[in-house]
């Protein structure tokens, strides 16, 4: 059971502190089962006309029958992205949005197709002049509809580089939480976009306190991640296990607000080592991007402890090494990766990852404390 310590007392003797909250122009999100129809059918009154819908091809039937029939006037349907959003996909994502006129993007699918999206609406201002609204319909549980943070990997160097920015025009503007939008989504996908959730609260405590809003959200959507993921069937796939009622459309809704919670003040955090090495090894070097979270986010808790102090008493009384191994506990009996080793990355390589996070994440790297090279050294190896 999670115990909130919510005192701002407990860390620091005195609740006289300054604070301070960002917030995104998001207009809308909306959540619960079977939303999307009508939620689609009224997005004019948003402003959002004449869209065009990003996805990838494994869910383009679904496209055609969740998400076309209830659109006004779109623009096209554009499947070709990538996993981690590679430059070339996104110029040719914002050709085709410029050759049809497209006015706003709907963007049914991943992390991937998000970060496509924010990016593809980013660059259509500078070449354009005007920033494409987007309607986020997600299928993973990574919370990327909810900020304005995105990557895009540039190919152009002897090394691919997934580069990170932010820009807030880019968030969506209406997010749709409807857990019929996550029923074609593989397990392995699912679970482990749950854990980068996870992610999100734990290392959202970077730079906050244990009274900041974050901190009080985050711990209610861990407490969801942890209560629903901790009764998952073995083996099956989500429409099956649905099928079979061995979950419910109401434990898949409570993943969703549970990303929500997470992912709640996204512009008010700064993410820490867990989040970079993930942007390395998925850009760099191909890894999923949801299940970089399952191989750092217990080992970068252990590591970084000093840096987290006592604020990690937000999610387990019994602080953050408890709850690392409560995280790693998760991991393993969902049946996803923990060791780098699973997606065939050879031992010489950790090298080569340890320099682009000195290089490019110095501060990052700084969380692991007094002899910061040589701990990162021990916790890449560690991870392998």
């Amino acid at each position: 059971m999670l115990k909130p310590i919510l005192s701002p007392q407990s860390r620091h003797g005195s609740s006289q502190r300054d604070g301070l909250l960002k917030c995104l122009p998001q207009d809308m999100v909306r959540w619960g089962q079977g939303i999307v129809p009508q939620a689609l059918q009224e997005l004019p009154q948003h402003g959002v006309e004449r869209p065009i819908v990003f996805t990838i091809e494994r869910l383009f039937s679904s496209t055609n029958q969740l998400v076309l029939p209830h659109l006004q006037e779109v623009s096209g349907v554009f499947t070709d992205l990538p996993p981690h959003a590679p430059d070339t996909a996104i110029e040719a994502a914002l050709a085709r949005c410029i050759r049809t006129g497209a006015r706003s993007i709907i963007a049914y699918g991943g992390g991937s197709v998000l970060d496509a999206a924010k990016a593809v609406s980013h660059f259509h201002y500078i070449r354009q002049g005007s920033h494409l609204p987007i309607v986020a319909l997600p299928t993973t549980l990574s919370g990327s509809e909810f900020s304005h943070y995105f990557g895009v990997t540039e190919t152009s160097g002897a090394r691919p580089f997934k580069r990170s920015r932010a820009e807030r025009a880019t968030v969506p503007r209406v997010v749709l939480l409807d857990p019929n939008l996550l029923l074609n989504t593989p397990r392995s996908l699912l679970l482990s976009s749950a854990i980068k959730g996870m992610d999100h609260a734990v290392e959202g405590m970077r730079e906050v306190d244990i009274d900041h809003p974050h901190a009080i959200m985050a711990t209610s959507g861990a407490r969801r991640f942890f209560d629903v993921l901790a009764k998952w069937p073995d083996e099956l796939e989500t429409d099956t296990a649905i099928e079979e009622g061995k979950v419910s459309l109401e434990d898949l809704l409570q993943l969703q607000l549970a990303a929500w919670q997470c992912y709640f003040y996204p512009a008010s955090v700064i993410y820490g080592l867990s989040h970079r090495i993930g942007h390395v090894l998925g850009g760099t070097f191909g890894f999923p991007h949801s299940m970089t979270s399952c191989i750092t986010l217990a080992p970068v808790i252990r590591s970084c402890a000093s840096r987290y102090g006592e604020k990690l008493r937000v999610f387990d009384a019994q602080g953050g090494l408890v709850l690392a191994d409560r995280i790693e506990a998760l991991v393993s009996n969902l049946a996803l990766p923990t060791r780098l080793r699973s997606f065939e990355i050879g031992l010489s390589t950790l090298p080569e990852i340890a320099a682009l996070l000195r290089e490019n994440y110095p501060n990052e790297v700084e969380d692991l404390g007094e002899g910061a090279d040589r701990k990162l050294d021990d916790l890449l190896r560690s991870i392998w």
